[in-house]
């Protein structure tokens, strides 16, 4: 017999609402904000007024001792008993009602729930002004759990009666009491409940509430260490919601969290809060350290516990202290963002601020200092998609380079930063990877920020007109519509010549910031009869400006639609770059390409992979398809994701092991016939050409010899044949995701390929 998780007791309403009022069961945000309707509470108490089910509860164990204080905490803030796993909307709704306690909805507001009563027919409403106006309601049921109660009883009876022409008889009026006293004996409406063991862990919970949950809801790592915080230092998550809640409101008093770029959730919070105290992203490791569980025994110790959660209160303090948050956010805009609007992944904005609090905290470094280095990180991880797949992966390989640097040298922090930087931003990428990234017609994407915010840094114009790009991303100017996108060859022009996919209509490559009065000309017209006009009204020098910021193409009103997309997305790329380039503090652009020594101190990542051979079994001295093979999984997973480099002749740990036995087992052995092998391998075992989207080269000589594979993201699903053969149908479907390359199958792999492509 497996061992019983839990035991079946019941418990009284008014028990469960005096024990949420003591703290001896927590009522912690372990799944969601309050998100129920008013109505859904009305039928709540329809339900239990008529004696319906309205299901069972769920209660956790916390394992804490009677009487036990909270970190922090005063002599009221106790160690609550019990969680709430599953029947926290209920409770929230029949304690709100019951006490006269306003919620907190998601959006971090403050709402009174009011129900209402008609005893003559037994019916709950939600009260409004109607109903507060009517004789026939006890307007607020929340009185008749009060003291005094009965003199409300009369005073609804009195009112009642005074409205009617004839008076009630002494029978009518016993009738209605009997059912007002009814609803006020809900208080010992009696419910089933569940308490898990408190040797329950935080996995079976999960999987638990997710088996009894009709809606589905996953519980989160993120979910259950907020609701330890809950238990053992409930200030620290009031802290989170105050400040998310403060980032929501608009015109608050200075200083507030409120800004331009995110509406932060605490789980958000408490993730950067996470990074800066332990160095880490994994938050399944993080729950257990914050139990006070020892890693290597498994024993949880209370004082551990508590020195883990005042490395975390002290990280957090840092955390929401709102001049560090401000002045990390000086970094989006010194990298050329300006809003939410650019802003497609939220994960590297938290992230680099993880590394803003690291490099402000433990390495001493100034704002300034600070504002360039982080101004490129995040410029770089923002358009790369650094955090877009694995984020968590990415992130604690990042913090452990970190980590083995020496907190006294204040240089090394900036300089792993930009080799960071320099490694991601390889020529390859400018040239191939952005310019394949731009192949899409989303109004959002990390690829078109990055030009966007180039356009900021270059101080550039809208097209037609004198106003800077910049401000189009003010809130004020924003609301004023006077500067849109719009279409270079405009829509109706495109249906003429048989072109209205949307896709292809509204292509990155073909919208453009203009200026509104002047756009309105332009209409349905041919490019080569608007463009002469619009563009003679500008002097040459204004012209070449505008051309270059907007990255039209010489002669692009007579190209072909298509040939002008593929041009005018290299274009675009190339200003993306210019803009970057200027992060660098240079008065002109500088080309920052990086050398081997940047792959190799950067590690492995989203985008970069070590292989030993791409021929030869070092186990076994033989040449071995298995290596080839491994190579092919890489490069598919770079061409389905963002892209990236692959370092044949490097070993995992990063050590250099050169190419001269790989190639030895040639029948010509030198680089043009490693190439050639190469090229044929990938030709040979993937869906689509890879000669535009796969670059070779060579670095180093004699036996320290590398080769590096840069690989470009793909337009479309690229699929590689399996090792074992399978017949002509058999394909595999890999993606690269964090550090490592992954195969997608069925579903997954047929919603990543919408995500990514449609």
């Amino acid at each position: 017999m497996p061992p019983t998780l839990y035991r079946d007791t019941n418990y009284s309403l008014i028990h469960l609402n005096e024990d949420i009022r003591h703290g001896n069961i927590a009522l912690p945000e372990i799944q969601r904000p309050f998100v129920w309707k008013s109505w859904q509470v009305r039928d709540l108490f329809d339900s239990m007024y008529r004696g319906f089910p309205i299901g069972t509860l769920v209660f956790w164990e916390t394992g804490a001792g009677v009487g036990k204080r909270q970190i922090h905490g005063s002599e009221e803030d106790k160690v609550p008993k019990l969680l709430i796993v599953d029947g926290q909307q209920r409770l929230t709704s029949l304690y709100a009602v019951l006490n006269g306690k306003p919620v907190l909805t998601d959006a971090y507001r403050e709402q009174i729930i009011r129900i209402a009563f008609r005893p003559s027919d037994e019916k709950f409403e939600v009260s409004n002004a109607a109903v507060e106006k009517s004789p026939e309601y006890v307007p607020d049921v929340t009185v008749l759990w009060r003291p005094g109660y009965k003199s409300r009883v009369r005073e609804f009876m009195e009112r009642l009666d005074n409205s009617h022409s004839v008076s009630l008889t002494p029978e009518e009026q016993d009738a209605l009491e009997e059912r007002i006293d009814r609803v006020r004996d809900l208080r010992d409406f009696r419910f089933q409940v569940i308490e898990l063991n408190a040797s329950v862990d935080e996995e079976k919970v999960a999987e638990i509430f997710v088996r009894i949950n009709s809606e589905g809801v996953k519980l989160n790592q993120d979910s259950f260490i907020l609701t330890l915080m809950s238990v053992h230092w409930d200030k620290g998550r009031v802290q989170l919601e105050d400040f998310c809640r403060k980032a929501t409101e608009i015109n608050t008093s200075w200083p507030s969290p409120q800004n331009e770029f995110i509406n932060p959730s605490p789980n958000q919070m408490l993730r950067v809060g996470i990074g800066v105290a332990f160095r880490r992203a994994r938050l399944s490791l993080v729950y257990n350290i914050l139990r006070g569980k020892d890693l290597d025994t498994g024993l949880v110790s209370e004082e551990r516990r508590t020195s883990q959660f005042e490395l975390l209160r002290a990280a957090q303090e840092e955390v929401l202290d709102l001049e560090n948050w401000h002045e990390f956010l000086k970094c989006l805009t010194a990298a050329g963002f300006r809003s939410s609007r650019m802003i497609s992944s939220e994960a590297a904005l938290l992230y680099s601020y993880v590394l803003w609090l690291i490099g402000r905290r433990d390495f001493s470094l100034d704002n300034y200092t600070l504002r360039s280095v982080i101004a490129r990180w995040f410029f770089m991880a923002h358009t790369t998609g650094r955090y877009t797949n694995s984020p968590e992966t990415q992130l604690e390989a990042d913090l452990r380079r970190i980590s083995d640097l020496e907190t006294s040298d204040r240089n090394a922090f900036c300089q792993e930063l930009n080799k960071g930087v320099r490694a991601a931003f390889t020529d390859d990428f400018w040239a191939i990877s952005l310019p394949n990234m731009l192949d899409k017609s989303a109004a959002k994407s990390p690829a078109l920020a990055s030009y966007w915010a180039a356009l900021n840094l270059l101080d550039a114009e809208s097209l037609f007109g004198s106003q800077r790009v910049r401000e189009l991303f003010d809130s004020n100017a924003a609301s004023q519509r006077t500067v849109e996108r719009h279409h270079l060859f405009p829509r109706a022009h495109l249906a003429g010549r048989g072109i209205t996919g949307k896709r292809l209509v509204n292509a990155i490559a073909n919208m453009v910031f203009a200026n509104w009065p002047e756009n309105a000309v332009i209409s349905a017209d041919d490019p080569r009869e608007y463009w002469p006009v619009m563009s003679e009204r500008m002097n040459p020098e204004h012209l070449r400006r505008q051309m270059y910021w907007h990255a039209l193409p010489l002669g692009w009103d007579q190209l072909d639609y298509a040939d002008f997309l593929e041009k005018r997305r290299k274009l675009i790329a190339k200003v993306a770059r210019d803009g970057f380039e200027t992060l660098w503090g240079n008065q002109e652009p500088v080309l920052v390409q990086p050398d081997i020594v940047d792959f190799l101190s950067a590690g492995e990542s989203q985008s970069v992979e070590y292989k030993s051979t791409a021929r030869l079994n070092l186990r076994t001295r033989e040449v071995d398809k298995r290596m080839g093979h491994t190579v092919i999984k890489s490069v598919c997973g770079f061409l389905n994701a963002e892209g990236g480099t692959l370092l044949i002749g490097v070993d995992d740990n990063g050590e250099v092991l050169g190419l001269y036995e790989d190639m030895r087992t040639l029948s010509k052995p030198g680089r043009d016939s490693y190439e050639l092998y190469l090229r044929q391998l990938l030709d040979a075992n993937l869906s689509t050409p890879t000669a535009g989207l796969v670059r070779i080269r060579f670095e180093g000589d004699g036996g320290r010899e590398i080769c590096l594979v840069s690989v470009s993201p793909s337009a479309k699903p690229v699929f590689a044949k399996p090792l074992q053969g399978g017949g002509q149908s058999a394909s595999e479907f890999w993606v690269r995701s964090g550090n490592a390359t992954k195969p997608l199958l069925g579903q997954d792999m047929m919603d990543y390929q919408k995500r990514r492509w449609e």
